[in-house]
Formats: C-alpha cells, sequence, structure tokens
C-alpha cells in the first residue's frame, strides 16, 4: 500500500505551521499523543524541525516535513496540495507561525505593516481556504485554530504592526468561521506570557507570570490542550480562547517586556 495511502486510512492529519520549535513543537507533539498525525511545517528551522518529527514519532505520529516561507504567494499556495499528495488526507490546520518585530506608533512604516500582514494574516486565510476545498472534495469536516494574541483586548501601543496584524487575524477567524461553516470550524486560541525571549530571561518570566490572577506560570502544554480542545469539540466554531491565567484582566499600559 502506498505511504500516504496508508496514512490516510489511519488518524487523522493536522498541518501544524511552525512547528518546529517553541510552542508549534508544543502543539504537534500533544497532537501526536492524542492521536493525530502531523505535517510539520517550518520556514529555517531544519534540524529542530528533524529533532521535533524524531519526537513526534516517538509519541506514536507519522510525520510529514514540509518546509515552506508562507511570505511566498506561490509556496503558500502549494502548502496544502503537497501535504494532500503526500498524506492523502488533511483534516485541521493550526496557523501558529507568526513574525514579532518591534515598533511603535512613531517608528511604524506602512512596508513593516505589509510584511506582517503576510506573516500573521494572509497565510491563515489562504491556509483554511484550502483546507475548505480538500474538505469539501472528501465530503469531509475539519478545523482551523490560529494563534493570536492575549494583549487584543486591552491593546498596548508596542509592537505596533504586530498587534494590527493580530488584530486583523481576529476578526479573519471570526468571519472564516461563518464563511466556512459547515465544513470548516474556525476559531482561535490567545495565549499570555509562556516562554522567555531575548528580553526576558527564565528569572523575569518566573516573576512576570506570578504577577497574573491566578498567580501561576502559562506553560506551553496549557496552550497546545486549549488548541487540541478547539480542534476536537464539534460544537465550537467562532470562539477564542485566552489562556494566560488571568493576565488580560490587568491591562499594562506596556508589553511585558518593557514593565
Amino acid at each position: 500500500m502506498p505511504a500516504h495511502a496508508a496514512l490516510a486510512a489511519q488518524r487523522p492529519v493536522a498541518l501544524v505551521t511552525g512547528a518546529a520549535r517553541r510552542l508549534g513543537r508544543a502543539i504537534a507533539l500533544d497532537l501526536a499523543q492524542h492521536g493525530f498525525d502531523i505535517a510539520l511545517h517550518y520556514r529555517q528551522s531544519h534540524d529542530d524541525a528533524v529533532a521535533t518529527a524524531q519526537a513526534l514519532e516517538q509519541a506514536g505520529a507519522r510525520v510529514l516535513l514540509v518546509q515552506a516561507d508562507l511570505t511566498h504567494a506561490e509556496a503558500l499556495a502549494n502548502l496544502v496540495p503537497e501535504v494532500v499528495r503526500q498524506a492523502g488526507r488533511l483534516d485541521a490546520v493550526v496557523n501558529n507561525a507568526s513574525r514579532f518585530e518591534y515598533d511603535n506608533a512613531t517608528s511604524f512604516d506602512g512596508a513593516l505593516l505589509g510584511d506582517m500582514m503576510r506573516s500573521n494574516c494572509t497565510p491563515a486565510v489562504v491556509l483554511a481556504q484550502a483546507l475548505a476545498l480538500h474538505l469539501q472534495s472528501r465530503d469531509a469536516v475539519g478545523a482551523v485554530v490560529n494563534l493570536l494574541d492575549h494583549k487584543l483586548p486591552h491593546p498596548n501601543p508596542d509592537y505596533f504592526s504586530y498587534t494590527l496584524s493580530k488584530a486583523a487575524l481576529a476578526s479573519a477567524s471570526q468571519m472564516l468561521a461563518l464563511a466556512l461553516a459547515p465544513t470548516v470550524r474556525v476559531n482561535s486560541v490567545s495565549p499570555g506570557l509562556t516562554l522567555g525571549s531575548a528580553l526576558i530571561d527564565d528569572h523575569r518570566l518566573q516573576a512576570l507570570q506570578a504577577q497574573a490572577p491566578l498567580g501561576v506560570a502559562v506553560a506551553p502544554q496549557h496552550i497546545a490542550a486549549a488548541v487540541r480542545y478547539l480542534l476536537q469539540n464539534p460544537s465550537v466554531t467562532g470562539t477564542n480562547l485566552v489562556v494566560d491565567a488571568g493576565a488580560h484582566l490587568k491591562p499594562a499600559p506596556r508589553d511585558v517586556a518593557f514593565l
């Protein structure tokens, strides 16, 4: 039996973008542990992608590695057809890949906003559209989960263009939920401060997380569990889950990296 036919006969397949590292890796691993085979998308992190694929296989999943720069229209358009060609099916898309770059209202440049939209919003819409066409050809149903940001209900002026692109994705998620029903359910998850960065070391990360109303750390596994819930619950669409230990209830004038 061809490999793609064997894959199609077994578990549902989820495409996770930006899945080689960080949150994407945690989401892919959680799905692999709960019955999904994974199309693992990456842009440049080949070595990390290979290591993640090995972890997914150890969790019992079949794994397909797919490299693409999602800001290139042709690569983006070819991604779902390539996954289907190799895997035989596609049932879900998790739009995790994101570009995160600093600007503010003073330094705002329309070119950067355009880049952010091409990275953070356009791919999610195109992949949802492509998933819907594939599922209709199979007379099947599926789901999309888009990763947003917990700052959207109370935005601060830091990371201006990034925030605008995520706000656009939030609106697109609701419009797609209506437009693609009943074939595709479209939901979103808004993670809070989960992982450190160049500006936030582990010690500061723990201190900042302790300031949330629940006083607990938001772990990558918590985000992954929320994504899986939205992929698996057949009655939920057009919904956003905020996973931030309640931090969105305490709006701040600056991004946490600058507080």
